[in-house]
């Protein structure tokens, strides 16, 4: 059995451990990740490396649009969205385009902090469960 250092143990015990809506969050993180390192490789001219990540960016975006409950109707905004990114992320692989890369950053950053702030604002509604009055 492989032994995890450190920051893999710290990030397996993140992931084990987070709420569903961190988990969301950290997928769009992770998105994003993918996103800047593809676009780095795209300007290196490494074709490789620049599709390994723009194919784990499409597959992040792929799991958010299976976790999607279609039973809410901003659902079905949120799956569209989802089905262009994907495409504009496949689009940018073909054609090597750091334009198209910088706009599908744009609505996961978009995404990412409209996320944040409602984990934030679920927090803040919450009330507090432990001292006294």
């Amino acid at each position: 059995m492989a032994t995890l250092n450190p920051y893999q143990k710290y990030q397996t015990n993140a992931a084990t451990t987070a709420s569903p809506g961190e988990l969301t969050l950290m997928l769009y993180n992770g998105c994003l990740k993918f996103i800047n390192l593809a676009g780095k490789a795209m300007e290196e001219g490494n074709i490789q490396e620049k599709n390994t990540n723009l194919q784990k960016a499409q597959n992040i975006i792929t799991e958010l649009t299976i976790t999607l409950n279609m039973d809410f109707e901003i659902s079905q905004n949120l799956r569209s969205m989802y089905e262009y990114m994907n495409r504009r992320l496949m689009e940018a692989n073909m054609k090597n385009d750091l334009e198209i890369l910088k706009e599908v950053e744009e609505y996961v950053v978009d995404f990412r902090n409209t996320w944040k702030e409602a984990i934030q604002l679920n927090r803040q509604a919450k009330p507090s469960t432990g001292g006294l009055a």
